[in-house]
């Protein structure tokens, strides 16, 4: 069991990661806003983590009282990719669908060409060197595991206040919304203000757990990963952003493992470890036709029937 949890252990955490910015994307969409700004809220986490631990207060390898540092740079990222959020919602949630996609995609191109170009994060290269406060990667659950516990408690609650009331709502029908009073431009700011500070803090715990981090964290291919977590595990439920976190993070494994079976021709095994993206592309398209609203709600669906 230990030789398995320190093989896969580094796996296991992301897959709990994964499960959250599932959630960060998921936020938005309970207003039924298609926001894919979730990967540039996610690298500037990553860099404030990397950037805080290596030139600000830098701390040894491998040493746990780097632990509380970590907690205070997750409440920092969540503080300022929520401010972010806000600055950057406030005229972009006046689009609507594709359109606010594209915007949101702007969005995260516009931060990775800053990233690039800007001596602080390293350029190009990156940030190397961030300290690791765990010597094994599992050891990164004591982060991971609360994260992902509490984040889905509050989403679960949330849509059970009047505010989660407001923004499903919103979803059904935003005219109709504004219509019986419901501030629509507050709450549609404020879902996704939320769904940045999750991503944030995620990336803090990213960022110390490989130890590297450059502009490749957040790009659009993150986002169309991230958007596929949601409409393959569920749109209409908290649960299903966390189950397709999970499965789409564990994908690419399963994939490259079963590429190396003997025996497979070769463009097959090719495209098994490198078609992730053609995988994913395919996933959603089967996805969007047969299970519209999600696998988890095809099941509840039919469990009630």
């Amino acid at each position: 069991m230990a030789d398995f949890l320190n093989t896969y252990g580094s796996l296991i955490v992301n897959m709990l990661l994964g499960a959250v910015l599932g959630l960060s994307l998921y936020l938005p969409l309970m207003a039924g806003q298609l926001s894919l700004a979730s990967p540039g809220f996610y690298a500037l986490g990553g860099y404030i983590a990397a950037i805080a631990s290596t030139q600000l207060f830098p701390v040894a390898q491998g040493q746990l009282y780097a632990v509380p540092l970590v907690l205070l740079e997750m409440v920092a990222a969540g503080v300022i990719t929520a401010l972010l959020g806000i600055l950057v919602g406030m005229p972009v949630l006046r689009l609507r669908g594709i359109y606010l996609a594209i915007a949101t995609i702007a969005f995260v191109e516009i931060l990775r060409i800053l990233c690039l170009n800007l001596d602080i994060t390293g350029g190009a290269i990156g940030i190397a060197g961030i300290p690791q406060p765990f010597r094994f990667s599992i050891g990164y659950l004591w982060l991971a595991v609360p994260l992902l516990l509490i984040s889905g408690w509050f989403v679960y609650r949330l849509e059970k206040t009047r505010v989660g009331r407001a923004l499903l709502a919103i979803r059904e029908d935003e005219l109709a919304a504004d219509a019986m009073g419901i501030n629509t431009t507050y709450y549609k700011v404020l879902a996704f203000t939320l769904g940045a500070a999750l991503a944030g803090m995620t990336g803090v715990v990213s960022a110390h757990l490989l130890n590297t981090w450059n502009t490749r964290q957040g790009t659009f291919d993150a986002s169309i990963i991230y958007l596929a977590f949601v409409l393959i595990g569920g749109s209409r439920t908290w649960l299903g952003p966390v189950l397709g976190g999970i499965v789409f993070t564990a994908l690419p494994e399963i994939l490259r493992a079963l590429g190396d079976i003997p025996g497979l021709p070769l463009w097959l095994a090719a495209f098994l470890k490198n078609g992730r993206l053609i995988i994913f592309g395919l996933l959603i398209a089967i996805g969007a036709v047969f299970f519209p609203q999600g696998i988890l709600q095809v099941k509840r669906r039919n469990s009630l029937s």
